[in-house]
């Protein structure tokens, strides 16, 4: 047998390096943890080959003292806790003390350190572990050069140089859009790549990393739910990407990738995003320590929480919240009106004689209509053009108003978009894609005021049976409530056989094995309550948003400008009004500037 034996330190020190250095990129993470947790307000980054060369960082931060410095080269040696009591009470970004004793083992690395009360710097070399004077303010910098030369078997698996600069000033970015307070400085074969000035604000900050645009289109949130506080920003949905490349979530100042995040504000988004566009967002979850543990990864990217239902509740409804503002069509934002009476949209009703719609002052009570009653009732009827929901009083001429952010409407354009005017200019509104909001908002409320929120299900005559995985089995049992409240009714059929004996009543004609296969692997990815919760919520509303997409006035509908200012009016009041169910834009504002500009006035 294998003689079993101790592990050299320099091996033990190579081996934790494999799990902290994975590439330049994590060099850098480590070391800016290092110069924020000293105070530093100055961060200067200077890399050479994307970083494999050489990784300078400098900061002005407390310094370290020279009785110190061969210490701080040691594995498990740091200054940042001393008991278990301070192990669950993270104040710092880094704790364990060795991300340096493992970046000197691949590396060739010296630093240089000042403290505030000594005549001059001190230069250590991590390789010789020789001391001698050295000339800096205070602070610290640190330099590693020829990353893995001593591994090349991981220098292999690195990418090109231009590959490993991004990383490098990705790793950078991540820190410096949660110290906005900080001036981070990043250098480039000598040669100034980016420079960040310390912002009076996170929207600046934001601004100077991520683009004035977005800068312009962020929507605060601020929302606590139980021990979880949710603050930040995201971005409207007409700046979403086709990557999911600016999403930045924070736990306590530390950047992670979390799913229950992650999903969370995925479904926050689900109303408001065309097709598989991804939401920007900057997102900064505070809590107490003792609530999240931050030991449970190598490169500290992954966390638990204590109360993981909490922070989906207060991620999720954070954003939830700011989206359903209606928002105009430019960069402002604007503060929902009061409903303008006589302009009320409640319900479906035959048109009157002269084009317009009946006011009907009951519909305003009907506020606890079953699903069946729900969908009958926007179904579009079959005798004539798909009735419209928007009722109007046919008395009521209400004058134009300054305070209607989408003004007075004027004509109608091709059958398909109503134009108006407000104090800023000319408004487009798409009034399919404006209607099927309304509609299905409403719809989603009308759901909401029930007492049991359940989808309705049609039973199937021959129930449709597959092979089943044990995952999926077991989800079967533990979330037989959930699949109740979706319309689905599973059962085992054997012991490795599962049947689908019921679907959603609206999906009756649809693959019944398809749909149970995707509700039972999303329960298994997401299994505890509040994800439960969400995805009956999610399968709800697609539900709804069919119903609503067919019950909504489509294009060629002639309207009468009653009608036209009805939709302005119920567009005004109704949450996430600026997007249409599938994520296009509802309406759009052309300012008289604009307009001066296509025709060249004053020139």
């Amino acid at each position: 047998m294998p003689v079993i034996r101790e592990l050299p330190d320099e091996l033990i020190s190579q081996i934790a390096a494999g799990e902290v250095v994975e590439r330049p990129a994590s060099v850098v993470r480590e070391l800016i943890d290092n110069a924020l947790d000293a105070g530093a307000t100055q961060v200067t980054l200077r890399l050479l080959a994307g970083g494999v060369r050489s990784i300078v960082v400098e900061d002005n931060g407390s310094g370290i003292p020279s009785a110190q410095l061969t210490l701080a080269l040691k594995r498990h040696a740091t200054s940042k806790i001393a008991s278990l009591t301070d192990l669950e009470s993270l104040d710092t970004m880094g704790f364990r003390g060795e991300a340096l004793a493992a970046v000197s083992s691949v590396s060739d690395m010296s630093i240089i350190s000042q403290i505030a009360d000594q005549p001059h710097a001190w230069r250590i070399d991590a390789r010789t572990g020789e001391i001698s004077p050295a000339a800096r303010s205070t602070g610290t910098t640190i330099e590693v050069r020829e990353l893995f030369f001593n591994t090349p078997a991981r220098r292999k698996f690195l990418k090109t140089d231009a590959t490993e600069l991004a990383h490098c000033v990705e790793s950078a970015r991540r820190h410096a859009l949660a110290r906005p307070d900080v001036s981070f400085a990043i250098w480039s074969d000598g040669k100034l790549h980016d420079q960040w000035l310390a912002a009076s604000n996170p929207i600046e900050r934001i601004a100077q990393i991520l683009g004035d645009e977005l800068g312009r289109k962020c929507l605060a949130l601020n929302h606590t739910v139980g021990m979880a506080g949710i603050t930040g920003f995201v971005g409207t949905p007409d700046v979403a990407r086709s990557r999911a490349d600016q999403q930045y979530c924070y736990v306590n100042g530390r950047y992670v990738r979390d799913k229950v995040i992650q999903h969370a504000v995925r479904q926050a988004f689900a109303d408001v995003l065309h097709g598989a566009r991804q939401p920007i967002y900057v997102l900064f979850v505070t809590m107490d320590p003792a609530r999240v543990d931050v030991n449970v990864h190598p490169t500290k990217i992954e966390v638990r929480f204590r109360d993981s239902r909490d922070v989906h509740s207060a991620a999720y409804h954070a954003v939830q919240n700011v989206l359903a503002a209606p928002r105009s069509g430019t960069d402002a934002q604007f503060v929902r009106p009061e409903p303008v009476e006589g302009f009320i949209a409640q319900g479906f009703d035959k048109l009157s004689s002269n084009g317009g719609a009946f006011y009907r002052p009951e519909y305003s009570q009907q506020n606890r209509l079953q699903i069946n009653e729900a969908q009958a009732l926007w179904q579009p009827s079959s005798a004539q053009p798909s009735s419209l929901q928007l009722v109007t009083d046919t008395n009521a001429h209400p004058k134009v108003s300054n305070d209607w952010m989408l003004g007075r409407a004027i004509a109608q354009l091709q059958g398909i978009y109503v134009l108006a005017e407000n104090a800023q200019g000319l408004v487009i509104v798409d009034m399919h894609a404006a209607h099927e909001r309304i509609v299905y908002e409403s719809l989603k409320n009308q759901l909401a005021n029930q007492s049991e929120q359940r989808i309705a299900s049609q039973p199937l005559l021959v129930p449709a049976t597959f092979a089943a995985t044990p995952e999926e089995v077991a989800s079967t049992e533990t979330h037989a409530e959930t699949l109740a409240q979706l319309g689905l009714e599973i059962s085992a059929f054997s012991p490795k056989t599962l049947a689908v004996r019921a679907v959603p009543a609206s999906l009756f004609n649809g693959d019944a094995v398809a749909l149970a296969r995707t509700v039972l692997a999303n329960l298994a990815e997401f299994d505890n309550a509040e994800s439960a919760e969400t995805l009956v919520e999610e399968a709800r509303n697609e539900l709804l948003s069919g119903m609503a997409c067919h019950g909504a006035v489509r294009a060629n509908r002639k309207l009468n400008l009653d009608e036209m200012n009805a939709l302005l009016r119920q567009m005004e009041v109704t949450e996430r009004s600026d997007q249409c169910n599938h994520g296009r834009p509802t309406w759009r504002q052309i300012s008289i500037k604009e307009l001066d500009n296509l025709f060249m006035r004053g020139r």
